[in-house]
């Protein structure tokens, strides 16, 4: 696993072998970043990482310039690996919070202007993230949320979606809020 472009490029990540997740792939990390170059200035945008696993997501927004990246993991050895790494790093506008993703959700205040979901592709409630993220006050007006997910879900009647990416396995959708 490794940083794709910006400050980190070319440093490469070893999360522990033992941890529950399944990570974006770096194939499918440069294609969705590739798409996002064109759509965000990145100097300019905070960025919301949910189900944040590594945290590879949301170091690669961080090298990239971003000026605020929150990653929210429920899980304690993610969250350490997310922890451990900013330090090494030296990054200071990395925000790793312990939460479970639906009570974060429900109880914050902040607002983002770009949102990534990268939930486990068998949780029941993933087909009811876009609604919950599009119409609550996480993400600004003309926000950029970006949900991962397997083929097997269709999000395009979904109001707001913008496009729809698909790399192998792993599968991006796009939505803009209104």
């Amino acid at each position: 696993m490794r940083i794709i472009s910006g400050t980190f490029k070319g440093r490469k990540l070893h999360p522990p072998n033992n941890l529950p997740l399944r990570p974006t792939t770096d194939f499918a990390k440069e294609a969705l970043f590739n798409v996002l170059n064109n759509l965000v200035d990145y100097e300019s945008i905070g960025v919301l990482d949910l189900f944040a696993g590594t945290g590879s997501i949301s170091i690669e927004f961080v090298s990239r310039g971003c000026k605020r990246v929150t990653s929210v993991e429920k899980e304690p050895r993610c969250l350490s690996f997310i922890h451990r790494t900013g330090m090494e790093l030296k990054i200071e506008n990395l925000f790793p919070v312990k939460a479970n993703v639906f009570t974060f959700v429900k109880q914050t205040f902040d607002t983002w202007d770009l949102i990534f979901a990268d939930p486990p592709y068998d949780l029941p409630q993933l087909p009811d993230l876009p609604e919950l993220v599009l119409s609550g006050t996480l993400l600004v007006s003309g926000g950029l949320f970006i949900l991962e997910h397997p083929k097997k879900y269709d999000f395009s009647g979904v109001s707001g979606f913008e496009q729809h990416r698909n790399y192998g396995e792993v599968n991006f959708t796009f939505f803009r809020k209104k």
